[in-house]
């Protein structure tokens, strides 16, 4: 399997699966924002993923920027728009996929 296809299949896997649980929680408890910082900050262990992710985002966000205009790969906006809307488990292969 080439390394750009596996970068595709996890991109697809990224979206599906973690919005398999966000949809749940629109539909049992709509967008209920407050509701869903409390369930996101809810324990110890939610918080150490949330914060974790937080700041891999912002590391991926910022390397991005850098990585794009040092590999002259235009549209740089569009993994961070992805990473801000859909995840880190979509942005980050993505943009894998598009830079092999």
């Amino acid at each position: 399997m080439k390394l750009q296809n596996l970068f595709l299949i996890l991109t697809i896997l990224g979206a599906i699966i973690p919005m398999s649980q966000f949809y749940q929680f629109l539909i049992t408890s709509g967008l209920d924002f407050q509701l869903f910082v409390d369930q996101l900050f809810a324990n110890y262990i939610s918080t150490f993923f949330a914060l974790d992710l937080i700041i891999s985002s912002i590391a991926f966000m910022v390397f991005v920027v850098i990585d794009s205009k040092r590999i002259q790969l235009s549209s740089f906006w569009v993994y961070i728009f992805l990473n801000l809307m859909l995840g880190l488990s979509v942005a980050l292969p993505f943009y894998l996929y598009k830079r092999e």
